[in-house]
């Protein structure tokens, strides 16, 4: 957007957007801290502090493009990492971060009892920094910044650096995140971005995007990731999907020549697609989760370190990440809206 149209016309930049920070003051979400972002351009969102700064809620214009669970917006539950408890708390929300030592399901072995998709989930962030646009000096960019620490004593103790970030007049989220060891030993890591997605932006018809070789996570029960079938449209309701139905493909993905990976969704009623983008080199596996349950319509696409199979899995298949005390690793992933008809045809073109 050009200066030529808001110079001299903005008498405060929450008038075109910017970060607004909030505590919930009813229902299972009371006390919990949030901050609204908005981009100026339709593209809006809440990101939960209390919750690792995942994304529950966004929008584009109008349109819905979250799933949100029954349970909507909770406190954090530090020690909700015994079995299937997470699923008690899972908000769903446009981001759920998983791991940061275990992605998949419960498990226990030598190395010790694992919840489903880990503990990051439920720790609240310690903000270090708020930054607001100012166009009036030229400034367009807005960025917050917390820490996450999901550490105790005697190991392991990873922090996830995150910082949130995106431009006035552009419809983009950037999230950058650096997990580093903090303590004086080496340390297993996992972590994936479960993005959920549901109506309106995913209803019947809407085009699931990407691109490389997969398998269904368990293939002796797939109707739905099958050769022949169109596994990329989204379907009605599904009756075989009420309660724990569900299926999961594995994704190799294809990056382009500067490794980028793209994935995302394509609505042509609402005519608009939403591009999700992250480097092959730091995020090699996608999951795309369909489960058309009737009041639980949602899919995920969900970069990874490594598919949802767990620490154990990992392990034995010599893939688990290690970090040694100090050690950092980033991640770069982007979500971006795509309205105009040039960027939309070349984003399904690719």
């Amino acid at each position: 957007m050009t200066p030529s149209t808001w110079h001299n016309k903005l008498s405060h930049p929450a008038q075109w957007g910017g970060i607004e920070t909030a505590v919930l003051d009813n229902g299972s979400g009371r006390g919990t801290r949030i901050a609204w972002i908005n981009t100026g351009t339709g593209l809006r969102y809440k990101v939960v502090i209390d919750r690792a700064m995942d994304i529950a809620d966004a929008f584009y214009n109008q349109h819905g493009l979250a799933w949100l669970s029954h349970s909507g917006i909770t406190p954090p539950q530090p020690f909700s990492d015994q079995g299937i408890d997470w699923l008690r708390t899972f908000n769903g929300g446009m981001l759920t971060t998983c791991g940061l030592t275990h992605v998949g399901g419960p498990e226990s072995d030598e190395y010790g009892q694992r919840g489903l998709h880990g503990e990051i989930s439920n720790i609240p962030a310690e903000i270090e920094s708020i930054i607001q646009p100012d166009p009036a000096v030229g400034r367009l960019d807005f960025s917050i910044t917390g820490r996450i620490r999901q550490t105790r004593v005697f190991g392991p103790s990873l922090e996830l650096k995150r910082t949130i970030s995106g431009t006035l007049g552009q419809a983009i989220i950037r999230i950058q995140d650096e997990v580093t060891n903090r303590a004086n030993t080496t340390a297993p890591h996992m972590l994936l971005y479960h993005f959920n997605f549901g109506w309106p932006l995913v209803d019947e018809g809407t085009d699931l995007i990407w691109q490389g070789d997969w398998q269904p996570r368990n293939p002796d029960q797939a109707t739905i990731f099958v050769e022949g079938n169109d596994f990329r449209k989204c379907p009605a309701p599904l009756d075989d999907h009420n309660g724990f139905g569900e299926e999961v493909a594995i994704i190799d993905p294809q990056a382009d020549d500067h490794g980028i990976c793209t994935a995302g969704l394509h609505n042509a009623n609402l005519g608009f697609a939403l591009a999700l983008r992250f480097r092959k080199d730091q995020l090699p596996w996608l999951t795309n989760w369909q489960h058309w349950g009737q009041g639980e319509y949602v899919t995920g696409l969900e970069p990874g370190t490594h598919p949802p199979i767990g620490q154990a899995a990992a392990r034995e298949q010599n893939t688990l990440l290690f970090l040694a005390p100090g050690e950092s690793r980033r991640y770069d992933v982007d979500i971006e809206i795509l309205s105009k008809e040039e960027t939309l045809r070349s984003f399904l073109r690719k």
